[in-house]
């Protein structure tokens, strides 16, 4: 069954004084809006625990806890944790058990463990995606299966591709996931005034993205302050929101602020191998305190179809969406990557609305592009009635409408397309 759009509401009007004569006259001249919105919710996303690691278990509690995840989403396997690699043969039988587990309502899901971080020749976040398929892996220097997912529109993977993009609550420690899982909840709906760092670095080959960075900016430049920095790293930074750089090794990323919600990654060839590897580690961002971040589990070369890609990254993100689709969609192909971090991260969910002199306006970083059907009712509960359709484009921050007599309106999306203009 189809999920219908879960609106979130803003009401114009001060509830805490419903209860007062004088704020029940002021309610003849409120206004109330629903606006649908993007993206996936806790009851959509499978929670995986591996009841034979200690980790795994515990950090499965705090986030049920926190996140409000339904007993029905806590999925259990049974593997022999500690170890970098699970075998293809073995991980088929407990992606067949999870997937009977989920049944059709879970769009994707979370792993809450650090290791095993790869099957095979794969990252376990595509194993557990796609199921294990030696398309998606590599031999040699040559391109892999793309992922249907990449920059699509769909808040609905698992329904519209037969697919479930996974993300590793992965952390050094238990501690250090807690804190992760934290600042994942503490991110939502803040719509941060952070800046994104595109940082051109000195080894060409692993700078490759940059290529793209002045199309980022001057998309960006719509919605968010952009950098693009010709160094190694940055350092001493306090508004960290994004970070996208290319290098075996990053210096100084303990030095900046990350704000909540924030993603950070670097492109190189190993940055998914979480432990005991010759480059840096991807959980070095998540130490410094990014919320997500991305690298390869086996050599993928410096494809850039296999590394996100920092604009779709961040423009699916100012849209509204979660950290795990924001990421997984700005990956065509993702066999070899895995994805880490807090995936119900969701910082650029938030709506304000101000309503003066019958004038409605909407506000938000960065509205999900597409057509709108303006709609009103004589109360909340309905029926409703189109009065109006609207064209979205990307990068509006704001609705503007007049005039707009008081009562209960909603806006229901209709279509779109993808995140680019």
């Amino acid at each position: 069954m189809k999920r219908t759009a879960r609106p979130l509401s803003f009401m114009l009007l001060s509830w805490l004084m419903l209860g007062s004569a004088p704020a029940l006259a002021q309610l003849a001249e409120a206004v109330v809006v629903s606006f649908s919105k993007p993206g996936l919710v806790a009851d959509q996303l499978g929670v995986i625990v591996n009841d034979d690691d200690p980790d795994s278990v515990a950090i499965t509690a705090y986030y049920k806890e926190k996140r409000d995840i339904p007993d029905a989403n806590i999925i259990h396997v049974r593997f022999a944790p500690n170890r970098a690699t699970l075998p293809s043969a073995e991980f088929a039988k407990i992606k067949r058990r999870v997937d009977r587990a989920a049944g059709k309502k879970i769009q994707a899901y979370a792993l809450t463990w650090a290791q095993p971080y790869r099957v095979d020749c794969m990252s376990i976040t595509a194993a557990f995606a796609f199921g294990f398929n030696p398309a998606y892996c590599a031999s040699g220097c040559q391109p892999i299966k793309p992922s249907p997912y990449f920059n699509s529109s769909t808040s609905l993977p698992y329904d519209t591709y037969k697919i479930r993009p996974s993300m590793s609550l992965a952390a050094s420690t238990v501690d250090q996931a807690k804190k992760l899982i934290d600042r994942g909840v503490a991110s939502d709906n803040k719509n941060p005034e952070g800046t994104a760092y595109l940082v051109s670095t000195s080894d060409a080959q692993r700078n490759v993205r940059a290529a793209g960075y002045a199309q980022a900016q001057t998309l960006l430049n719509k919605v968010l302050p952009s950098e693009i920095v010709k160094a190694n790293q940055i350092e001493n930074k306090r508004d960290v929101m994004f970070y996208f750089t290319g290098l075996t090794h990053v210096p100084k990323i303990e030095n900046n602020t990350y704000l909540p919600g924030a993603m950070a990654d670097h492109l190189t060839s190993t940055g998914g191998v979480l432990f005991d590897g010759d480059q840096m580690s991807i959980l070095k961002w998540i130490e410094a305190g990014a919320t997500g971040s991305y690298g390869a589990v086996v050599e993928p070369c410096n494809f850039p179809q296999k590394f996100p890609v920092p604009m779709l990254a961040m423009a699916h993100y100012l849209q509204g969406e979660t950290l795990i689709e924001a990421y997984w969609k700005s990956v065509q192909m993702p066999g070899q990557g895995l994805f880490i971090g807090e995936p119900l991260a969701r910082p650029y969910g938030g709506y304000t609305s101000t309503y003066h002199d019958q004038e409605l306006r909407i506000q938000t970083a960065a509205i999900e592009p597409g057509v709108y059907a303006m709609q009103t009712a004589p109360s909340m509960m309905g029926p409703y009635r189109n009065i109006a359709r609207l064209q979205i484009g990307w990068g509006s921050k704001e609705i503007k409408l007049s005039p707009i007599p008081p009562g209960y309106y909603r806006f229901e999306r209709k279509t779109g397309g993808r995140a680019e203009p």
